[in-house]
């Protein structure tokens, strides 16, 4: 099984967008926990890697939610771009190295390093502990751009420690569902459970040059958005795991589920009982959906 299968970005960058939703300053009092409460589990459309040396409406923004959010012991991180097959694979190093897994951006992007400790101790306790699906501990990761190029900017100085679970490709919505469910109880420890990729993504059918937007610039990929966050509201968990039957634009909205598949980590770790709080929304390259969230 190779470890290092990767989903590449090839090409030009992507302008990134992001709209806040309400006042920043009434969301982070909302945030405000009491010390060892329960971690939030958050869910961010990553977009474009150049978000990670580009000052916008988006990196500004998570970097201010990074500093609203209650600071975790680690950070377990299921990246749209980290794949196995057939199996589910967790990274133990204590040193996990930068991957640069794209092609075709300015070397500026290439140079840029995430030097977070890992978090070999709870990384190797998940592994023992979740019991279905088996999981593996590998040293053969490292931090990917779904990971880095957001953690960049919601904790700059790179002191929390980060672990990566890889998603295995071959499994149904319903698999990662009930695996993050499994993982829930790493909040209760501290970690906050990031998953990152994108609700619509179809890099095939973006309309680059389209100015940021609160709108999307076609009507599939907005109505695929509206479809989840109608599911999100009334948490129906199955309907949203079962994502090809969820509006008739999910087969252009979601060509491949690499990038859908993280928000079913998310709401899995998210008790049933917390709503999902758009924090951001808004629309890159015309039909790539930024929308993050926060459970909890």
């Amino acid at each position: 099984m190779d470890l290092r299968r990767r989903r590449l970005l090839m090409g030009a960058s992507v302008s990134t967008t992001l709209c806040a939703l309400g006042s920043w300053t009434e969301y982070a009092q909302a945030l405000d926990k009491p010390a060892g409460a329960r971690m939030p589990v958050v869910f961010v459309g990553h977009g474009s890697p150049m978000n990670a040396v580009r000052q916008n409406a988006f990196t500004r923004h998570l970097q201010q939610w990074g500093e609203a959010l209650p600071r975790p012991k680690a950070i377990l991180s299921v990246s749209a771009h980290w794949l196995t097959q057939g199996m589910t694979a967790v990274d133990v190093q204590a040193h996990p190295p930068t991957i640069h897994d794209f092609g075709g951006f300015p070397p500026e992007l290439f140079a840029m390093q995430y030097p977070a400790p890992g978090a070999p101790a709870i990384a190797q306790e998940t592994a023992a502990r979740v019991k279905k699906p088996k999981l593996a501990g590998t040293s053969d990761w490292g931090l990917d751009h779904g990971t880095w190029t957001v953690l960049h900017h919601m904790f700059p100085r790179a002191d929390v420690p980060v672990f990566q679970l890889s998603i295995d490709y071959a499994k149904p919505g319903a698999f990662h569902l009930e695996l993050g469910r499994e993982l829930a109880w790493l909040r209760d420890q501290g970690v906050l459970i990031l998953g990152s990729g994108n609700i619509v993504h179809n890099l095939r059918a973006t309309d680059r040059g389209v100015p940021d937007s609160i709108s999307a610039s076609r009507p599939w990929a907005a109505a695929f958005d509206d479809a989840v966050v109608k599911a999100l509201a009334g948490r129906d968990d199955k309907a949203l795991a079962e994502y090809a039957a969820l509006d008739m634009s999910a087969a252009q909205a979601v060509p491949t589920p690499d990038h859908y598949f993280p928000l079913l980590y998310a709401l899995g770790a998210a008790g049933a009982a917390e709503p999902a709080r758009s924090v951001f929304a808004g629309f890159q390259a015309g039909t790539l959906s930024m929308r993050c969230l926060q459970f909890g």
